[in-house]
Formats: C-alpha cells, sequence, structure tokens
C-alpha cells in the first residue's frame, strides 16, 4: 500500500471523531484512544475496514459485470445486509430531524456488522448466476459505508 501514512492518519483522525459521534450528545462520555483505535467492536477503525474491505472484493471482481444482478439473492446471509442498507434514507431523515449524528453512527456500526457476517458466511466471488447480485449488495455496502463516514467527517480509506 503506496499511501500508508494517509491511511494511519485517516484512521487515527477519524477513530476520534467517530468515537466521539457514536454517542448521543446528551451523554456523557469516558473516551479511551486505545479503544477507539481497536479494528473490532464499535468503533470508526471497524466502519472504515469494513468499507475497505468492500472495495477490496470489488477489486478482485476486476471489471464489475453486473449481469445477473437482477436477480434475487437466495442465500439468507444476504437478508440482514439487505435490510439494513433499506433503512439508510430513514436514518439520514431522523439523524436530521433530530439533529443527532449518533444515529448515522450506529446504523453505520450496524451495516459493518451485518457485512463482515455476511462475508463470513458467503462465498462472494464465485462465479454462477448470481454472482452479479452479491457484487451489487457489495457495491451498494461500500456506498452506504462510505457515505455514513463522510456525513460524520470521517475518511472512508479504498484499502487498508
Amino acid at each position: 500500500m503506496p499511501n500508508k501514512e494517509e491511511v494511519a492518519k485517516e484512521v487515527g483522525v477519524g477513530a476520534i471523531i467517530f468515537g466521539d459521534l457514536k454517542n448521543e450528545r446528551t451523554n456523557n462520555i469516558d473516551f479511551v484512544l486505545e479503544d477507539q483505535l481497536k479494528f473490532e467492536g464499535e468503533t470508526g477503525p471497524y466502519v472504515q475496514y469494513s468499507h475497505a474491505r468492500a472495495e477490496s472484493i470489488l477489486r478482485k471482481a476486476g471489471t464489475i459485470d453486473f449481469h445477473g444482478a437482477d436477480k434475487a439473492l437466495d442465500d439468507p446471509a444476504a437478508w440482514e445486509t439487505l435490510t439494513s442498507l433499506k433503512e439508510f434514507p430513514a436514518i439520514i431523515e431522523s439523524a436530521c430531524k433530530d439533529f443527532e449524528p449518533s444515529e448515522v453512527a450506529k446504523y453505520a456500526l450496524r451495516l459493518a456488522k451485518a457485512f463482515n457476517k455476511y462475508y463470513a458466511h458467503s462465498k462472494i466471488l464465485v462465479e454462477d448466476d448470481q454472482l452479479g447480485a452479491r457484487l451489487s449488495l457489495v457495491k451498494a455496502v461500500s456506498i452506504v459505508l462510505k457515505e455514513s463516514l463522510n456525513l460524520l467527517g470521517v475518511k472512508a480509506p479504498d484499502a487498508m
């Protein structure tokens, strides 16, 4: 990875921002930097890494052929990710109405968790008639995680 220092800075700064914004603005928080820099759990780096994982899958797929993307996924493991994606517009609307960025952060964590669970249980890059549909799902996750992070002022590196 040619830009290691830049990515490290994005992850470090993002961890601080995300660690603050994931908490409701009316609550007191105990902020422990070491905990916020972890790549697992409810942290910004976890969401950033999930986005980078999605981008890595798309890079491995090469030129994305969405042939078959209109077919329904018959993989039950995809359901949680799909339903999480569907919530995005309502989450943004609610966060704006309530002046509560923690709603976006908590949503990004839920989507990242659902996607990582899907990734662990599914062979995404298998050449079959549902490859386009699976890649479409991964692309949607990548877009929504990136937009969620951007709304919070956090960078979403494509590789980590």
